[in-house]
């Protein structure tokens, strides 16, 4: 896992949350949405790349990501998908959603304009989420 290197769009879009014993934990920069992404430190473009018992600890630790990000949030519900259309490396979207977001109930992806956190919002919004998750 030393040699684990971070998708550059991954890595620009982000923030730094958290490790997991499989997955780095981040938080997606757009306010609009509570947004994590989970990327398993494996060389992995699908699902079937990790070996069972990685996958077993992935979802594992969406299960956690999910219950500690509807708690956090309040969220009526959590949405959970890998797509990895733009972006190969594999990576998990774990999504807070309500009623009252701008996309609902359709999904997140190519819905508007990604709207930025203030710097100390998002910074907050880290702590508390790596506060909840981190092991």
């Amino acid at each position: 896992m030393s040699d684990f290197k971070l998708h550059p769009r991954l890595e620009a879009d982000t923030a730094f949350v958290t490790d997991l014993p499989l997955c780095r934990v981040l938080a997606m920069n757009d306010a609009r949405y509570p947004w994590l992404l989970l990327v398993p430190r494996r060389e992995a473009t699908e699902l079937h790349d990790l070996n069972a018992r990685d996958r077993a600890l992935l979802i594992e630790q969406i299960a956690l990501a999910s219950e500690k990000l509807k708690a956090l949030t309040g969220a009526a519900k959590i949405n959970v998908g890998a797509l990895g259309n733009l972006v190969p490396q594999l990576h998990i979207h774990v999504i807070a959603r309500n009623a009252s977001d701008a996309a609902w109930p359709g999904p997140v992806w190519g819905h508007g304009t990604p709207i930025p956190y203030a710097p100390d919002a998002l910074k907050d919004f880290v702590k508390r989420l790596g506060t909840a998750i981190a092991p």
